[in-house]
């Protein structure tokens, strides 16, 4: 058997080797580069409003939110840990990974709200899409009984909000927020609408632990053409803009968020519309949110 000449080899392989090569495409290049950032928050809420934050497709997310009365209430209830105190149970579940939708319980008022979070754009690492663009609405009913209503619509209320966050870098993430509250049902001479605007942000401490800030205040005046925020015919007032200040512990499945808030209501166009505490005067309750997230 003759041996292989591996110069003859050589030379016909030659003239392939300085064949120009074919260019990766741009695509293929864009997939690389231009992946999703992570999102700019861990947890499903930041204190009292939603972030984000949407759950991977059949990952079931329990909530629990809990708020204790307010510090300053008097009564000697142990800076509100004895006075009555609201809680809401909640469920939400990812049927896309970009669509989740959820139910929760609520102690005051005996609220029942059907919520959905919907992403509609990602932050890349790129910059190309510099921010993430979310949608979060719910739809809530009053189950107390029938007498508190003349109709059944007037238990129902709704909240649609759009949430622009964005990932700072990897300890800081901010997010602003429009909504819109609306209740079928409010006391004389309050708008049955409500405006309102949300910041917040949260800065990490350590790998598991992160400072929290939320801010809401309502574009609202109930009196018109008044000087006052007082209506002496109903004793309501304008409501306070929401002040939330905390700490937020987290893991690869779990959140856990102590903090102090001037809401107590929890559901949002509650907290909007009807808060009269202000937290500077000191009108503010201790709370916390934890969150456990459940693969299928």
């Amino acid at each position: 058997m003759k041996k292989l000449n591996f110069g003859y080899v050589f030379f016909l392989l030659f003239p392939l080797i300085l064949l120009p090569q074919e260019a990766e495409p741009e695509s293929v290049k864009d997939s690389i580069v231009d992946k999703p950032q992570r999102p700019a928050f861990e947890s499903s809420y930041i204190i009292e409003m939603p972030t984000d934050i949407l759950n991977p497709k059949k990952t079931l997310e329990v909530q629990m939110g809990h708020r204790f009365g307010l510090v300053n209430g008097g009564n000697n209830d142990l800076i509100g840990i004895w006075a009555p105190s609201n809680i809401r149970i909640g469920f939400s579940y990812g049927l896309h990974e970009r669509l989740t939708v959820g139910f929760g319980t609520t102690k005051f008022d005996r609220l029942q709200d059907f919520n959905w979070k919907l992403g509609i754009l990602k932050q890349t690492r790129s910059n190309r899409i510099p921010v993430n663009v979310t949608y979060f609405g719910n739809f809530t009913i009053d189950a107390r009984g029938k007498e508190n209503f003349l109709v059944d619509q007037h238990r129902y209320s709704f909240f649609h909000q759009l949430i622009v966050s964005r990932r700072m870098n990897p300890n800081l993430s901010i997010q602003a927020a429009g909504s819109v509250s609306h209740y079928n049902l409010v006391p004389q001479r309050m708008p049955n609408d409500v405006v309102s605007l949300s910041l917040g942000g949260r800065y990490k401490v350590s790998p598991q632990t992160a400072i929290l800030v939320d801010y809401t205040q309502p574009f609202v005046h109930y009196l018109e053409g008044s000087n006052t925020d007082y209506d002496p015919l109903t004793g309501f007032t304008d409501p306070k803009p929401g002040v939330s200040l905390g700490v937020e512990f987290r893991t690869s499945s779990h959140a856990f968020q102590l903090f102090i808030s001037s809401y107590q209501s929890i559901v949002p166009q509650r907290n909007i519309i009807f808060n009269r505490n202000d937290f500077f005067d000191g009108d503010f309750a201790i709370g916390f949110n934890i969150t456990r997230l459940y693969n299928f």
